[in-house]
């Protein structure tokens, strides 16, 4: 079952237009959040203690803190997109070792683009914003590339997996903003044009390889190498130095909260370990279980919109 709305991507006299090839019947809210219980007074309550006593509260976000902000997942059950489809993520080392398959992966970007760059925060990132201004957040630590975060005003922040809003030339490491390649990407492919058969996590969309032949990739204008986005695709590391910063912050921590991962992944997860180490209490927020949830003494699964802003940064 698919489960998102086709794009179709036409130019006209040299201007991109965008349109929904078929309406969608639910909000985006609806589409790629998985179906939770009501929330609980009881267990709002008992998060509310959690951070009442956390002094240095150090908060790590997954995909599942965006899904309510119209941006899929991959794992949520029945509507990421490994329950929707059986397509699989792009490989780092595909992605540097094949000039087709950087082709097809900037085309559907290129494609998915207006509409990811255009997500906007939820009431989650607005509440985790306004818990750093009443000086709760010690540090906010997200796997996400979509920059939500920073959108909603968020400066205490590493973006664990980077940010698909940066590009970077994998020969010089000259770094654009994303919004400019996107015009580069207009101007090399005037008459273009294609029609999206869903949509996918992180800006990616999908196309037939058809559509993809004819689209014309630019390279760095600094040397000529090919561009990549800055983050970090499956299969590759995340940077030692910022895994070593994070660590130190999650050691300065007196508590740790996840929302919305499901810890799958061990660069996210590596940083439970080592509160555990440290004997931090952990409470997670997600719908559905977790890699940790036997080392987390409050565990719940609720939207993370509707309970987060109804808890008090005192």
């Amino acid at each position: 079952m698919r489960m998102s709305c086709g794009l179709t991507y036409r130019s006209m006299k040299s201007r991109w237009i965008t349109k929904l090839s078929r309406p969608c019947s639910h909000g985006p809210m609806g589409l790629f959040v998985p179906p939770s219980p009501p929330l609980d007074p009881k267990k709002v309550k008992e998060l509310q203690r959690f951070i009442t006593l956390s002094k240095k509260l150090l908060v790590m976000t997954g995909a599942g803190i965006s899904t309510e902000s119209g941006i899929p997942d991959y794992r949520s059950e029945k509507v990421g997109l490994y329950a929707r489809t059986d397509r699989r993520p792009i490989q780092h080392v595909d992605f540097v070792r094949s000039a087709p398959i950087r082709q097809r992966y900037w085309a559907r970007n290129f494609v998915g683009w207006p509409q990811f760059s255009a997500h906007q925060p939820n009431p989650a990132h607005w509440a985790l914003s306004n818990w750093e201004k009443r000086g709760k957040l010690h540090w906010l630590v997200t796997q996400n590339v979509d920059a939500l975060h920073t959108k909603a005003g968020n400066q205490r922040l590493t973006e664990l997996h980077g940010c698909m809003h940066r590009v970077l030339c994998l020969n010089c490491g000259e770094q654009t903003p994303r919004g400019l390649l996107q015009e580069r990407f207009q101007d090399l492919n005037p008459s273009w044009s294609a029609e999206a058969q869903g949509v996918a996590p992180d800006g990616d969309v999908f196309l037939s390889e058809e559509q993809v032949q004819t689209f014309q990739v630019p390279s760095c204008v600094r040397c000529g190498g090919p561009l990549k986005p800055d983050v970090v695709f499956f299969g590759d590391t995340v940077n030692p130095d910022k895994v070593d910063f994070v660590h130190r912050r999650v050691r300065e921590a007196d508590s740790l909260l996840v929302v919305g991962s499901s810890l799958q992944v061990y660069s996210g997860y590596r940083f439970i370990l080592t509160a555990r180490e440290k004997k931090l209490p952990i409470a997670i927020l997600n719908i559905g279980p977790t890699r940790s949830d036997d080392l987390a003494c409050l565990k719940l699964n609720s939207r993370c919109g509707e309970l987060l802003p109804l808890i008090v940064p005192h």
